[in-house]
């Protein structure tokens, strides 16, 4: 058998748990971390629709960019040792980092750089942050360590947008089921619908994991999920998906229970193109007529944050805006009215077939018959979800939940899918990102972020907590999951 495959076989056997009085010995160097997770890559490319899981499992473990943004929210360089900018602003020069090898061998050059921008910017990208980069007009290699960026006009942000371009090997085949990065942990094998692993990489330019190997092991609902906590069959959750199941982890001392900050929203999303949907009316109607606290609570009793926006806490220009329509069903059927439906209307909600949107989808259903509007439920899979709503454009309104940072500039795009196009919005979004000091950037996303509140784009429900449950002799691990990202490297698990 290939060391790969016998790699593989040792991950995906797992490991046999502890007892409490070995929690205290120095960790295991060479432990298996088993990590349970509902969010399986739909395929193993970024740029591919790959959706969150892909990068839970591969964003800095496998794959790594020219800047990481850390758990912490920072931007860092990763694979740049230095870079300057231009006094205007237009060229970025990076300088690559010494003695960097792709897992298959190959050294890392300017020309893979150059390759994976571009990979992330092309016409059949599907990356949501293609938009981001649109500023770049030029990537020259004048060696094999340097990397000249060319801009159209400044783009602030675009250390921070770099961080979302995975550096992939220019030589590397179809990378939607195979891997090729310059990151800690190298693919050892997946098999779909159950479980992915990762192995150290041994010529790894930094420091070497913590771990001798990562397993994502992957669920279909939460129940199941935190069975296997409890049974020992993981080591981890990297985000619990109802309260309910907390208090079986919080009092016992075989469990820790840590509460992060979390970027992932959970929306209402109108196709903002179709009627009733083209009138704000309508939709700061529905807004007030959903009671976001009883929802929340329902879903995660004293967990979670209510939002006014699009904007977590955790980005710059957040502003409490939970006051724009509160809930009133009252002045909802006025506003209805006042749009040409006095009696209410009918439509349609794509609801993805997991927790916890069939849930949302039955109390907004509940919330919007004392307002006169009938909605329909209609179940979907992922991968419906992707095809149908996010690439045709084929849908009344969905529930969605999105997990990015910094992703107020989606509302800036037109042709996004829900189809939000406010002149202004664009271009103070626009102007943002040519902003020339950071201050300047945050002053004009702040004002966009109370023009789109207040034309009530979507219907933000709440904000899902950040909530991270392992085994007691495991530490180490992320708590915050930043746009999904579960960096692997520092878990330790202890004799």
């Amino acid at each position: 058998m290939p060391k790969i495959a016998l790699l593989a076989a040792a991950l995906l056997a797992g490991v046999s748990f502890l007892p409490a009085a070995a929690f205290a010995q120095d960790f295991d160097p060479a432990a298996t971390i088993r990590i349970g997770s509902l969010y399986e890559p739909q395929n193993l490319d970024n740029t591919a629709g790959a959706g969150q899981g892909i990068n839970e499992a591969f964003n800095g473990n496998v794959y790594e960019a020219l800047f990481q943004l850390t758990d912490a929210g920072t931007v860092e360089p990763r694979l740049v040792a230095d870079y300057t900018v231009s006094e205007d602003g237009l060229t970025y020069t990076f300088t690559l980092r010494d003695g960097v090898t792709f897992h298959s061998g190959d050294p890392l050059t300017a020309a893979d750089v150059k390759h994976s921008i571009e990979r992330v910017t092309a016409e059949t990208s599907q990356s949501s942050r293609k938009r981001s980069l649109s500023t770049i007009t030029g990537i020259e290699t004048p060696d094999d360590q340097t990397v000249v960026i060319t801009l159209s006009q400044r783009s602030i942000s675009l250390p921070y947008n770099l961080s979302y371009v995975w550096i992939v090997n220019d030589a590397a085949p179809d990378i939607t089921a195979a891997e090729d990065g310059t990151g800690p942990y190298q693919l050892a094998e997946w098999r779909r619908g159950s479980a992915l692993a990762l192995t150290p990489f041994e010529s790894y330019w930094g420091e070497a994991p913590s771990n001798g190997g990562v397993l994502f092991q992957y669920f279909t609902e939460a129940t199941a999920l935190n069975n296997a906590l409890l049974t020992n069959a993981v080591d981890i959750i990297t985000s619990v998906q109802s309260p309910d199941s907390l208090a079986q982890f919080a009092d016992n001392p075989a469990f820790t229970v840590t509460e992060g900050a979390s970027t992932t929203k959970e929306i209402l999303a109108y196709n903002d193109r179709v009627a009733p949907f083209d009138n704000p009316k309508v939709r700061k109607a529905l807004a007030r007529a959903t009671n976001k606290a009883q929802l929340l609570n329902s879903v995660w009793g004293d967990y979670g944050t209510l939002i006014g926006s699009f904007v977590p806490p955790t980005d710059p220009w957040y502003v409490d805006l939970t006051g724009v329509d509160p809930y009133d069903v009252e002045s909802a059927k006025a506003l209805l009215a006042e749009a040409g439906y006095p009696d209410g209307f009918e439509f349609t909600l794509d609801t993805p077939d997991y927790d916890p949107h069939p849930l949302v989808a039955q109390f907004l259903q509940a919330e919007y018959a004392k307002i006169g509007v009938t909605v329909n439920i209609n179940i979907i899979t992922a991968n419906e979800w992707y095809t149908k709503v996010y690439q045709s454009h084929d849908f009344q309104a969905t529930l969605q939940e999105h997990v990015n940072h910094r992703d107020i500039v989606f509302y800036g795009n037109p042709d996004f899918y829900w189809g939000y196009n406010n002149p202004e919005v664009v271009e103070l979004i626009a102007s943002a990102e040519a902003a020339a000091s950071e201050a300047e950037q945050t002053q004009k996303l702040t004002e966009a972020n109370r023009i789109i509140a207040e034309d009530a784009a979507s219907n933000w429900l709440y904000l899902y907590p950040q909530i991270v449950v392992s085994a007691a002799n495991v530490t180490g691990y992320p708590t915050n999951g930043l746009n999904a990202q579960f960096f692997a490297y520092d878990i330790q698990k202890t004799n």
